[in-house]
């Protein structure tokens, strides 16, 4: 990979900073150059190891040639139309192929669409037309996008909540449950009774919508318990389930679908980040009838379901089938846990290791008490990670938590490289 010469990371950054708001975050100030599978290589040519995969977006690496081969087949065919306009067959085959995927032993159908926040709103807008009902329960410390509607259903604050007020009505949180601070299965169902009993009552409630692993709330895993009773609610009440499989989608915990896991087939599943490979496409998988409940011309976007975007998801597919990547996430999933956990050991600042699959992370606490949350530690380990050659993020609740979405597509070799400069960075900050 060439060098950039001319572009250093400074000289970008202080680009950067005249040019775009700062409300567009930034983890790191380093500016990609070239990436392969799981290494990046940036302007100035230091090389990183990828362990953030552009927050689960990268399950199958960089640039993975069928992903990269099947776009440049498309281009060369045509590479818009708009499907409301002109339809094309892309997006006919991978509709088919994820609602043959999708859990429940019943007729589906998949629209598509261009981001995770715009497969959220969708659902809603589904659910609200099929069930007559306008309101919505979510949980606390889920993430469900940036726009008004999905940060009215997100429940963390800081920083994406921040100053964007009012958000739409009619949106309720439950408690997610939290084994550590005492928050059971039982709390959380509690607490949607007492959503219904004090706030709304069922019969206008449209739907739930639930993370079967909390991404930005900390990778915190939802006991199948909670799915189960939460769909025994919704099939007693009338409403519908959504599970939000934006970032636990497209195989990152070991199933195609972390609901799999789960014991219940929801009504709906939203998923995008890693369905394409890199490319920008997100759907809505969901049960036929509720689907079709919205009049034609009702659902759509101009660049909903691009022709490349579905290309590349068709391809993914084939990538995960031809590369056994579901058994390749377990895998992974397995040497990082064991790896992180026998770190822990060394480190009371390691206040836990837990995830689904290949969607691993660690939170981190004062004085060894889980219920001392230390974010400090968390951005100081991730800057040195960087400093070292690994790129890592942090999420969580309180900020606490650090995650690794390493591409499944990265060798053995590279994942035990980068866990070595965790370790090392962790034990260069927590000394």
């Amino acid at each position: 990979m060439q060098r950039e010469l001319h572009l250093t990371n400074a000289a970008l950054m202080a680009r950067r900073e005249a040019a775009v708001p700062r409300g567009v975050g930034h983890a790191h100030a380093i500016f990609a150059a070239r990436a392969e599978n799981a290494e990046v290589i940036d302007v100035e040519g230091r090389r990183y190891i990828d362990f953030a995969g552009g927050i689960a977006v990268l399950n199958t690496g960089h640039r993975h040639p069928a992903v990269i081969e099947a776009v440049k087949a498309q281009m060369d065919r045509f590479t818009h139309t708009c499907f409301q306009v002109l339809l094309y067959e892309p997006y006919v085959a991978l509709a088919e192929r994820l609602n043959a995927l999708a859990p429940g032993n019943f007729a589906k159908k998949t629209i598509f669409l261009t981001t995770g926040a715009e497969a959220i709103e969708n659902a809603v807008k589904i659910a609200r037309v099929a069930t007559g009902r306008p309101g919505v329960i979510a949980f606390g410390g889920g993430y469900h996008g940036r726009t008004l509607l999905t940060l009215g259903l997100t429940g963390k604050v800081a920083p994406y909540k921040t100053g964007f007020g009012p958000f739409p009505g009619e949106i309720f949180h439950a408690v997610f449950p939290d084994a550590a601070r005492g928050i059971t299965v039982d709390h959380s169902m509690a607490s949607i009774d007492a959503i219904l009993r004090n706030d709304i009552e069922a019969s206008r409630v449209a739907a739930i919508i639930l993370e079967p692993v909390q991404g930005e709330g900390g990778f915190n895993v939802a006991p199948p318990e909670l799915f189960r009773r939460v769909r025994d609610l919704c099939d007693a009440k009338g409403i519908l389930l959504i599970a939000d499989e934006v970032q636990t989608g497209a195989g990152r915990t070991g199933t195609w679908f972390a609901v799999e896991q789960m014991g219940v087939a929801p009504d709906m599943i939203t998923m995008a980040k890693s369905m394409a490979g890199g490319f920008p496409i997100s759907a809505v998988i969901g049960r036929a009838d509720v689907m079709d409940a919205p009049e034609a011309g009702g659902l759509g976007g101009t660049y909903a379901g691009s022709p490349l975007g579905c290309v590349a998801g068709l391809a993914v597919l084939e990538v995960f089938e031809r590369e056994n990547l579901l058994d390749r996430a377990r895998q992974v999933g397995e040497r990082l846990s064991s790896a992180l956990s026998t770190i822990a050991k060394r480190h009371p600042a390691i206040a836990a290791v837990r995830g689904l699959g290949a969607m691993v992370a660690f939170e981190l606490c004062k004085n060894g008490d889980p219920l001392q949350p230390d974010a400090d530690l968390a951005k100081r380990i991730a800057a040195e990670a960087a400093r070292r050659g690994l790129i890592l993020l942090t999420c969580g609740t309180w900020g606490n938590v650090v995650r690794i979405l390493v591409p499944l597509t990265a060798s053995d070799a590279l994942l035990d490289e980068g866990l070595g400069i965790l370790a090392d960075s962790l034990n260069h900050c927590a000394a």
